[in-house]
């Protein structure tokens, strides 16, 4: 019987923070990997007339994956993410679920914009689109992570920082 048990729990991933982690790895691969292959078939990249060098294309390729592993974050983050804020504010449900969504949008809003940037070409119509969709919200996200981190300062020390 206890050999079973043993046999058992040799086969079983880590507990704890090291499974966690795992987790996160896999999932930020899981969403990574399928998101650089994606992201030019549902944002066909425009065509601007003009091909990109070999370094220009290099830094196109690197931010694409970049921002596909930030969107793996973003996936995890908002997977596991909540109980670690929660625990960071404890006294205000408010100030969590706002730096939780904050954060959320900070991780994951890159793939799709640096993909709708790459197939709107020069739509102005279009960027006006991109800019409130995303660049707006990322605006917003500041402020609110700020005023979040501001806050929670305030309450630790019991003193406004200074000016």
């Amino acid at each position: 019987m206890t050999t079973d048990i043993a046999a058992r729990s040799a086969t079983r991933p880590p507990a704890g923070p090291s499974r966690r982690r795992l987790l996160v790895a896999l999932i930020v691969i899981g969403v990574a990997v399928p998101a650089v292959a994606l992201g030019p078939i549902i944002w066909p990249p425009a065509d601007l007339g003009v091909e990109p060098s070999a370094a220009q294309l290099g830094a196109l390729i690197a931010l694409a994956v970049g921002d596909a592993l930030f969107l793996g974050a973003g996936v995890a983050f908002l997977i596991f993410g909540y109980p670690v804020i929660r625990r960071v504010s404890p006294d205000s449900r408010l100030r969590a679920w706002s730096m939780y969504v904050a954060i959320g949008f900070v991780l994951v809003s890159w793939w799709p914009h640096l993909n709708m940037h790459a197939s709107n070409g020069l739509d102005l119509a279009g960027l006006l689109v991109i800019d409130y969709v995303f660049h707006l919200p990322l605006e917003i996200a500041g402020v609110v992570l700020a005023v979040g981190v501001l806050s929670l300062l305030v309450e630790r020390t019991g003193r406004r920082p200074a000016a």
